[in-house]
């Protein structure tokens, strides 16, 4: 007898993201029956670098900063229905996110659920590093890598997902996982597939792919107004994948939610970040997005077809984050009559005095402030024009803290040296990762999973 399909939804796109979204989503599955699975996708490349940062001023913290918005609404309910629940919201503690979560269900008093951790993509570890030396090359400033490195993270698959799942496990959480890992091991473990049917492998992947990023797919990054309308877009829904047997899926979102999914939306997301689409690696699978079709069954039902796979990669992608100084900000506004004259003074005394900063860049946003021109060619070479509000933005990036220091100062300083009408200034120092980007074997990152209640 077929197994029933299996029904996926996803709650966040992204560390940051809306903490109201998921109540819709649980709704809808505890609606639709059956088994099912919520998922959160909160880790980038940015994001870990943060956690890291952070896990280094306090070894308890590290791992996603909205975790109890996000869960408290719809834990109890999931644990109630059946719901498991996957999330790379460990990042760069995921033991203390599983700890937390433990915690979180003490106080609203459900029953303690079994949270497995997946690990294994930590490969900071000085063990490791002639592993990561000979990755990165000598090429990449290799010593300088190596003596500033703060965390070297692999992306993991989804076996250890699967398999932490089949051990009975209510909550998974992980650190760096590929982000359709979090769908692609739901499906495994509900399905029973092969770890090598590259082809119902590829198309939950891509099924992975189009949940990532929440929003995304039901219409949030393809409105243009005018161009491409969206309805209600202050209360888009958040989308949900049904998978079959064969891992096609069926992409919808909760009733009376905004947004819309059609055939534009959904290919859209399926041609996101994707440089080959004949070859979309993954730690997975090798997905081939050459002979998809996206079919649209009904109003907010579209489903994706065609996909093809191959085996894996030998390699995973690893990320590895180094000390890269000190990143300083600061902005001013002006408006009114020759506003933008004003800000251009205001950049030119500030190039003047912070000449001595490694790097400096000065934007007028409203003018011009979108462009990769960290030497700010682009606005120079532009003539003076009648802006009447504009915003001045300054930034550096410094290995010396105290040199960096001058910048906020200067930029306050401002306010009472002139040019005349600045104000709302907001300033800001931290320090900044520089990352890295190289391939270990497969075999130099045993990944596996960890119960909590029995670690």
């Amino acid at each position: 007898m077929p197994l029933a399909p299996l029904r996926i939804g996803c709650a966040a796109g992204f560390s940051g993201d809306r903490t109201d979204v998921a109540a819709p989503v649980v709704d809808a599955l505890v609606a639709a029956g059956g088994p099912s699975f919520l998922i959160f996708e909160t880790l980038a490349e940015r994001t870990l670098a943060l956690a890291q940062l952070a896990r280094r001023l306090d070894p308890d913290a590290g791992y996603e900063p909205l975790l109890d918005d996000l869960l408290r609404p719809v834990l109890a309910r999931c644990l109630d229905h059946g719901i498991r629940i996957v999330s790379n919201f460990g990042a760069a503690n995921p033991r203390g996110a599983a700890r937390r979560i433990a915690a979180l269900a003490a106080e609203l008093g459900v029953k303690a659920p079994r949270i497995a951790v997946v690990e294994g993509d930590d490969l900071g570890a000085a063990a490791q590093r002639p592993l990561l030396r000979a990755a990165v090359g000598a090429g990449a400033d290799i010593d300088a890598v190596m003596e500033t490195m703060v965390c070297a993270n692999a992306y993991l698959g989804a076996d250890a997902i699967a398999d932490a799942l089949l051990a009975g496990a209510d909550i998974v959480v992980t650190g760096r996982v590929a982000d359709p890992s979090l769908t692609v091991g739901p499906a495994l473990a509900h399905f029973g597939w092969r770890r090598d049917d590259w082809d119902r492998l590829a198309r939950a992947t891509m099924a992975g792919h189009l949940l990532e990023c929440g929003a995304q797919v039901t219409g949030g990054y393809y409105a243009d107004p005018g161009y491409k309308d969206i309805p209600d877009l202050a209360h888009v829904g958040y989308p949900i994948a049904e998978i079959d047997a064969d891992g096609h899926c069926t992409i919808t979102k909760p009733p009376g939610t905004g947004g819309r999914i059609d055939v534009h939306t959904v290919t859209e997301q399926v041609l996101y970040e994707v440089h080959d689409p004949a070859a979309y690696l993954t730690p997975d699978v090798v997905a081939d997005l050459s002979q998809a079709r996206v079919v649209e069954l009904g109003p907010n039902r579209v489903r994706l077809e065609g996909v093809r796979g191959h085996p894996r990669p030998a390699t995973l992608k690893v990320n590895v984050f180094s000390e890269q100084g000190w990143l300083a900000e600061g902005e001013i506004s002006y408006a009114g009559p020759r506003a933008e004259s004003r800000a251009r003074l205001a950049a030119q005394v500030l190039r003047e005095r912070l000449g001595t900063l490694a790097r400096l860049r000065v934007d007028l946003i409203g003018v011009a402030s979108v462009l990769g021109d960290d030497a700010g060619a682009y606005l120079l070479a532009q003539s003076h024009g009648e802006a009447r509000d504009v915003r001045l933005r300054v930034a550096a990036l410094d290995d010396d803290k105290a040199r960096a220091e001058r910048l906020p100062r200067e930029v306050t300083a401002l306010y009472t040296c002139g040019p005349a009408g600045g104000g709302g200034v907001r300033t800001g120092l931290r320090q900044r990762l520089s990352t890295r980007s190289c391939f270990v074997p497969r075999g130099d990152v045993p990944a596996r999973f960890v119960m909590m209640d029995a670690a």
